[in-house]
């Protein structure tokens, strides 16, 4: 499972039958400390998240083991909206419900 956080949505009109009703999210991967890396992935979302949200996500065969995903030809799948983490005890990421801005 790697960290991301949801930067735009994706719209595809036309695509294969397993993919019909899926939502397309962009996920930018995020450091422990919440920088934004160079990697970037399009994700089906399987949750509900929405731009901004951080979130965790898996590619590769494990991406089609959610129930929404599998058996479906997807390699990137959001399973989760995180709503904190810690790093040796430190938080490093709080959701509020005002704005889901970093813990300071």
């Amino acid at each position: 499972m790697l960290l991301g956080r949801v930067v735009g949505t994706l719209v595809a009109s036309r695509k294969d039958e397993g993919l019909l009703g899926q939502v397309f999210l962009l996920v930018r991967q995020l450091d422990l400390d919440g920088a934004e890396t160079a990697g970037s992935v399009v994700a089906v979302d399987s949750v509900g998240a929405g731009e901004g949200d951080v979130v965790l996500w898996a590619s590769g065969s494990s991406a089609r083991q959610t129930e929404g995903t599998r058996d479906r030809p997807c390699d990137a799948v959001i399973m989760a909206i995180v709503d904190s983490w810690e790093v040796g005890g430190e938080t490093r990421y709080r959701k509020t419900p005002a704005d889901g801005e970093w813990a300071s």
